[in-house]
């Protein structure tokens, strides 16, 4: 709002010298009466207090005086009508501004205040000035509101009161003051006119804080230069920032009405300090629930200490968002991982440390921890440099007595863990482009719920997303892409996984994850994985293949349910636990693995989709139920959907039990897997021990444990073909493999009966 508004348009009426033609003694509405050569007013060429002018003799009881000309009313122009007057003789009238307020089609506009404040001439030969301001907003000052309808004007001015005195009357001026207006109407408040200098070198906070205190809603303005902040800043007007800030790390910009990303690179003219800045206003402020990075995307130069860029908040637990925007990861040097390798001595008594750690203080809390029995994804979750002790993520399943053990720190783009515990934070909508130089995201130790939804993980070099402790427990994944920067290499030569966690009741859901080593290591038990789609193949033929999902949890108590399972396999291990043998617990226990799809191409025939992989002896499967998937390979069968992988143990298959496996397809696998295993076993000759083979139709190539039924499809009859109506009773687990079941009968028989056999008890 300015002056420019009417600029080139033409605001002030002609002088009386050029002719009373164009003055009204109307409204001045086309038709009306002029005053040209009207017997009661006449033009003085020479006054001595106006110049030219109009006199005019006052016979009516409102003697009107219009500009016949259409002065325009632009939206948001303010026009101040002014006439200087004075008395020359006969009786003394009273003076006020007045105008015709028309439509477009020239008709009034209804209900509008048309005239000024009067004003009374009080003496003879006294100049009075008289003015008015027209405009379409009810702001204080203006005399004649005429709202938005109002398209032009015709204005002057009226006398009033008795008749008979004479007046005369200098040239009527109109003109847009409308800057009077700009303080209220634009809102503005300056910080220089409280003191700021921008130099960057002086302390400008008082200098914020008073403009802060006079802006009552107006825009705040920082107009161009650096102004240094040292202490906390908060605005709670709207913000224009022409110039900078700078501030110390531990000093708060708080936005309140400018909450977002942009406001923020206005402010600090850096894209990573203005998102640090508003991640710590975010921690610090009661207002906002989120940051949104309005579609922007940063650029980050190395990893970003989330907890550094939040001084004072070591813990948090109120709900916050980042959301909406996309982060990049630039250069090489700063996002190296750093490598140490140490002599350490681990006791399975204590067995979440390492003790006598050499070289301890060079150590990186969030380091991957390496060697012999380490199983995968254990991270340093905290150190004491004093007591040359670390404490593991989680335990170690055969490292007892002392080696050395190698630490790798990634570097993550956004690294929660200097936080001692961060809860029901959410990250929605972010694409991070780690560009196979960067990692994504590290969690904090510890905490409640932490959220990612809707994102894109690009291109990790290491790791998306990674648990260093317990900070996943409840963690939400949701409908979120994991694209491997390793697409191009074979399977083995990966090494990049794209989630770990450690905490329990994990919901992974939804998500799209290609050609990482792994998918998700989940280390916790309660979870619920569905919806997923995690692919992993290679172009190699009888290629290897790699665990798309790996869990470490024996009592697991999770569902694997409607995911698809792509050139890659779902493995059980008990990996981290440093009593891997069987003892007085559940073992592999209450897992469900339903309706999913499994598939692969171009395998090796003893590829299978689910391995258990017990790392002690004497496990068993316990309340694990398979049903309702569909098993396929293409170009080559498998021999079988399920194995065991004895690298380190076998199962103890007497001990099976509350074990189903049923209701799934099998297309191009040699052997298909069920339990109860419906078999038909045709008796040709007499015997008195029918026995039925198995043929590794059971689940895993188990026992043959029990029986659930046996029906006749064909008539029982003995030696002299005599139809009997006996029952026989069941020898289970016979054979060198105990994978056969004997029928006995009280005496020779023969026929035909089909028989459920399972591998639990």
């Amino acid at each position: 709002m300015n002056k420019a508004i009417t600029d080139g348009v033409l605001l002030m009426p002609p002088a009386f010298a050029n002719g009373l033609d164009v003055y009204s003694s109307g409204d001045g509405t086309p038709g009306s009466d002029t005053y040209d050569a009207d017997a009661n007013a006449a033009f003085v060429p020479a006054d001595q207090d106006f110049g030219g002018c109009l006199e005019l003799f006052k016979t009516q009881g409102t003697q009107k005086l219009r500009y016949t000309g259409q002065t325009p009313l632009l939206p948001g122009c303010y026009l101040r009508i002014t006439v200087r007057i004075k008395a020359v003789s006969g009786n003394l009238p009273s003076v006020r501004i007045a105008g015709y307020a028309a439509l477009g089609t020239g008709a009034a506009v209804p209900g509008v205040v048309t005239t000024g404040p009067s004003v009374a001439l009080s003496s003879y030969g006294e100049v009075v000035e008289v003015s008015a301001i027209v405009g379409a907003g009810a702001r204080g000052g203006v005399d004649m509101v005429w709202g938005a309808q109002a398209v032009y004007g015709h204005f002057g001015l009226d006398l009033t009161g008795q008749n008979g005195g004479v007046v005369r009357i200098d040239d009527i001026v109109i003109e847009d003051i409308t800057s009077v207006f700009l303080r209220d109407i634009v809102s503005t408040v300056d910080v220089r006119d409280y003191g700021a200098v921008g130099d960057g070198t002086t302390d400008d906070t008082a200098a914020f804080e008073a403009a802060n205190a006079a802006a009552g809603g107006r825009t705040f303005l920082v107009p161009e230069g650096t102004y240094r902040l040292n202490g906390d800043v908060t605005i709670d007007a709207p913000t224009q920032f022409e110039g900078t800030v700078t501030m110390p790390a531990d000093a708060i910009l708080l936005l309140r009405k400018n909450f977002d990303f942009a406001a923020y690179a206005e402010a600090f003219d850096d894209e990573e300090e203005a998102f640090r800045k508003g991640f710590q206003a975010l921690l610090n402020n009661a207002d906002h629930e989120a940051f949104d990075l309005g579609g922007r995307k940063i650029d980050i130069f190395g990893p970003i200490d989330m907890q550094v860029a939040a001084p004072g908040k070591s813990s948090y637990a109120t709900r916050r968002v980042i959301r909406n925007g996309q982060l990049e990861a630039k250069g090489e040097a700063a996002w190296a991982a750093g490598v140490v390798t140490s002599q350490a001595t681990y006791s399975a008594s204590d067995s979440r440390k390492l003790t006598g750690v050499i070289n301890v203080a060079n150590i990186e809390v969030g380091s991957l921890v390496e060697g012999a029995g380490v199983g995968r994804e254990v991270y340093v979750r905290d150190k004491n440099v004093g007591r040359q002790e670390v404490t593991l993520s989680a335990q170690l399943f055969d490292a007892q007595g002392t080696q050395n053990f190698t630490f790798r720190r990634f570097r993550y783009m956004l690294d929660f863990s200097g936080f001692n515990t961060l809860s029901k934070f959410i990250v929605s909508n972010i694409e991070f482009q780690c560009n196979n130089v960067a990692s994504a995201i590290n969690l904090a130790p510890e905490g409640l719920i932490f959220q990612v939804q809707d994102c894109f993980f690009t291109r990790p070099r290491d790791r998306a997303i990674t648990s260093i402790g317990n900070g996943c427990q409840g963690m939400l994944i949701d409908r979120s892409q994991f694209l491997s920067a390793e697409d191009a290499l074979d399977v083995p030569d990966r090494v990049s996984i794209a989630i770990n966690t450690n905490g329990n009741d994990i919901k992974l859901r939804d998500c799209r994850a290609t050609k990482f080593k792994h998918f998700a290591l989940i280390g916790g038990a309660n979870s619920l994985i569905s919806g997923n789609h995690f692919f992993q193949g290679d172009a190699v033929q009888n290629g290897i293949r790699s665990a798309g999902l790996i869990l470490t949890k024996t009592h697991n108590s999770s569902t694997v349910m409607g995911n698809y399972v792509d050139n890659c396999f779902i493995e059980w291990s008990n990996e981290q636990d440093s009593a891997p043998e069987f003892n007085s617990e559940f073992s592999f226990s209450a897992l469900g693995i339903h309706n999913n799809i499994f598939l692969s191409g171009e395998v090796a025939p003893w590829f299978s989709y689910i391995v258990v992989k017990p790392h002690g002896a004497g496990h068993f499967l316990s309340g694990v139920s398979v049903t309702g998937n569909h098993f396929r390979t293409l170009n080559g069968p498998i021999d079988r959907v399920e194995r065991i992988d004895t690298s380190f143990a076998d199962l103890n298959y007497g001990r099976m039990k509350n074990v189903t496996f049923s209701d799934n397809s099998f297309h191009s696998v040699t052997t298909p897997a069920n339990s109860p295993l419906s078999l038909e076993h045709d008796q040709a000759s007499t015997a008195t021990t029918w026995v039925i083979d198995t043929a590794q139709g059971l689940p895993f190539g188990a026992h043959a444990r029990s029986v659930d039924s046996i029906v006749a499809t064909q008539q029982i009859r003995n030696a002299a073909g005599v139809t009997q109506f006996e029952m026989p009773y069941v020898n289970a687990a016979q054979g060198t493999n105990q994978d056969q079941v004997q029928l006995v009968w009280s005496s020779p028989m023969r026929g035909r009966v089909q028989i459920a056999v399972r591998m639990d008890a």
